[in-house]
């Protein structure tokens, strides 16, 4: 685990998610408001979403807590196999077992912690925690797919393709899913296609 100072980096397993739960979901709806996902969270859906996460006993949470123990960063992951059905249909067009996919499920930080190294521990952990905890082939993340040119982008917004290239990531052609939430200031949830990335889990590499 990287050392990053002021911050305790703790991994969670299964069951094990529960007792971060409540902590979760309040961050979870306070970073997914802002751009791009514009999500105008509720705290009984993520309970239930996160529930979900911790009903499989191979998903991992990874909590990024500061000095004095507030949650300001987390991170997810499950066996695909495990996740809805919503995100299957992709692998299996293009031939892809799920049962060989690790899919992450979203990391999200408050900005006053961003650029310490944090996101880097986030897939560090997920990607150890794959390897481990069956025999993956592919890790796999999706992130919303937004025009350019929406007006609702803020100014100098810079996204995080880079990063993910960094880590090894590449988009995958052709896959996407579409999933519907409530943005803020609208009535009704909307439908949202995310794209998504994959690399090979390199099964050789031993974690720290």
């Amino acid at each position: 685990m990287r050392d990053i100072p002021g911050i305790d980096v703790r991994v969670h397993i299964g069951q094990d998610i529960l007792r971060v739960v409540d902590e979760i979901a309040g961050l979870r709806i306070a970073v997914f408001r802002e751009w791009p996902y514009l999500y105008d969270g509720d705290r009984d859906y993520e309970r239930d979403y996160l529930a979900a996460y911790a009903a499989s006993s191979r998903s991992v949470c990874v909590v990024a807590r500061e000095e004095g123990g507030r949650v300001v960063g987390v991170s997810t992951g499950i066996p695909l196999a495990d996740d809805g059905e919503a995100f299957h249909q992709p692998f299996l067009e293009r031939g892809l077992p799920v049962d060989d996919v690790f899919y992450f499920g979203e990391s999200v930080l408050l900005p006053a912690f961003r650029g310490r190294g944090i996101g880097h521990a986030f897939f560090d952990a997920r990607e150890s925690h794959a390897r481990s905890a069956g025999p993956f082939r592919w890790t796999a993340f999706c992130s919303v797919r937004r025009s350019p040119a929406d007006p609702r982008a803020p100014a100098g917004y810079r996204g995080n393709e880079a990063f993910w290239r960094g880590r090894g990531y590449i988009p995958a052609e052709g896959m996407h899913c579409t999933l519907a939430w409530k943005e803020t200031g609208d009535a009704e949830a909307t439908p949202h296609v995310l794209d998504f990335w994959m690399r090979e889990l390199d099964r050789a590499k031993v974690s720290a």
